[in-house]
């Protein structure tokens, strides 16, 4: 994402609520086994997937078809090996339970993950018939926001957009900021990368919040280049 705002002439300032830890238990990796050996295996993010490939080296059984839930967790699989990977044309949770994988009757599906994200897919999985086999490979740890990082996003509210991308993260970030700052930050424009980020967005308070053509950071920054104007960086 700072690659892609650099690309449309602005600088990308990162709040990081969290830090990403795998989960190394013989408990996770007896789930894990499980879920990779299930008919059809689901990865829903690039860190499940590196955090399962260390956890044991990736193997896709025979006859077993595996999903991911866009092109970068597609791609953390084919840097892994795995060269056959269904993924959604919209990336996100809806997209991917719209794929004719889907729609047939369900057994067991294998769902490579972490707790919070993607919360919509084992319930909607489990609606249409199938056994949810869960492995929690990673976890994410919350931080502190760096009192520099808070200090620079004050400096740089009247030029900047927020870009969202979870709804967990904008809820542990909004806790940890000043109330006057909050409201500063509600007037920012928003951009979202679904239509279940702008419903969260607006849950939260903004109202200036749009959707990206997608979650890809090229699309995020398009979009929101598309809503500043030319001479303030997004």
């Amino acid at each position: 994402l700072r690659r892609a705002a650099a690309r449309h002439g602005g600088r990308l300032l990162a709040l990081s609520p969290w830090r990403l830890q795998t989960n190394d238990t013989p408990q996770a990796r007896a789930a894990l086994r499980q879920a990779l050996h299930a008919p059809i295996a689901v990865f829903t993010s690039p860190a499940a997937v590196h955090a399962a490939h260390r956890l044991a080296p990736l193997q896709r059984p025979a006859q077993a078809q595996w999903v991911s839930v866009g092109d970068g967790t597609a791609r953390a699989l084919q840097a892994c090996g795995i060269d056959t990977v269904i993924r959604p044309a919209r990336m996100d949770s809806e997209g991917l339970l719209a794929l004719p994988l889907f729609r047939q009757p369900l057994q067991a599906v294998g769902l490579i993950t972490a707790p919070g994200g993607r919360g919509m897919l084992a319930p909607a999985l489990e609606q249409r018939g199938a056994r949810i086999l869960r492995a929690d490979v990673y976890q994410r740890v919350p931080l502190r926001l760096r009192a520099s990082a808070v200090h620079a996003l004050a400096n740089a509210l009247p030029a900047s957009v927020l870009a969202l991308s979870s709804a967990e993260a904008l809820t542990l970030v909004l806790q940890q900021l000043p109330g006057p700052l909050i409201d500063a930050l509600r007037q920012r424009p928003l951009v979202a990368s679904s239509e279940r980020m702008l419903q969260a967005a607006h849950a939260a308070g903004f109202q200036h919040a749009v959707r990206a053509a997608g979650p890809l950071p090229e699309q995020l920054a398009a979009a929101a280049t598309a809503i500043v104007t030319p001479s303030r960086p997004c």
